[in-house]
């Protein structure tokens, strides 16, 4: 196992749950359907979600690294990949628009860092685990693709309510429960990076193609085919 993607996994994996606990505990004071996943960023509480969304972030950058020491990313994929850490740290950092007080700085750069993010992690799963690149398919990468196609979906919807409120001289985010359609998207794009880190943590390369040399054992074979080739032993 390759020790970038577990531990990007383990990071991941624990902003994940954080951010579960919040959206559980505050049932009863926010409705999932119409408030975004960033109203939990408000409030003296916020820096629980800001630290979540981070532990998020950082274990996003720890398995794209380790898709790009093996080699599995690409250029393209990596920086796709990197481009939905940034965005994450973005929005970590920034709070969201409080509406009770009105637009702000923040408010502004934690939008451009949620497009940013929401964008650029399909671009990834689907440049990274698209089939016809790799010669081995594996589940976790056919899942990955998958989910990959389901986020461009989830945020080609998005781009049809926001043209048809323009047309309509409507908000984009009142055509659709926009909280609802977040959440979705947020699940379907965290679980296709979860499969990502999963293959890029279980997927073992040749070692020819770590070190550039043959294995010993293959050496020794191949040693040992000359010499019956050549009637007896090599000297």
């Amino acid at each position: 196992m390759h020790q970038p993607a577990r531990w990007g996994l383990g990071v991941a994996g624990a902003g994940i749950v954080v951010i579960l606990g919040l959206e559980l505990t505050s049932l009863d004071e926010m409705n999932p359907i119409r408030r975004t996943i960033s109203e939990h960023g408000l409030g003296p509480d916020g820096w629980i979600f800001g630290l979540a969304v981070g532990l998020l972030a950082v274990g996003s950058a720890a398995i794209g690294v380790s898709l790009a020491r093996r080699r599995l990313a690409g250029v393209f994929g990596t920086i796709a990949l990197m481009g939905w850490s940034v965005g994450l740290f973005m929005t970590a950092w920034f709070e969201k628009h409080d509406w009770s007080v009105g637009p702000s700085l923040s408010g502004s750069i934690h939008r451009v860092g949620s497009f940013i993010a929401f964008l650029s992690l399909p671009l990834a799963a689907v440049i990274i685990a698209r089939p016809w690149r790799h010669r081995e398919r594996s589940r976790a990468t056919l899942v990955a693709f998958g989910l990959g196609i389901c986020s461009v979906l989830w945020v080609a919807g998005i781009a049809a309510a926001m043209f048809i409120g323009a047309r309509n001289g409507l908000a984009w985010w009142r055509v659709m429960p926009l909280g609802l359609v977040e959440r979705g998207m947020a699940v379907t794009e965290v679980a296709a990076l979860l499969a990502l880190g999963v293959w890029a943590a279980a997927k073992r390369l040749d070692t020819t193609e770590q070190t550039g040399r043959l294995p010993e054992k293959q050496v020794d074979a191949r040693v040992c085919g000359l010499a019956e080739r050549s009637g007896g032993p090599l000297t």
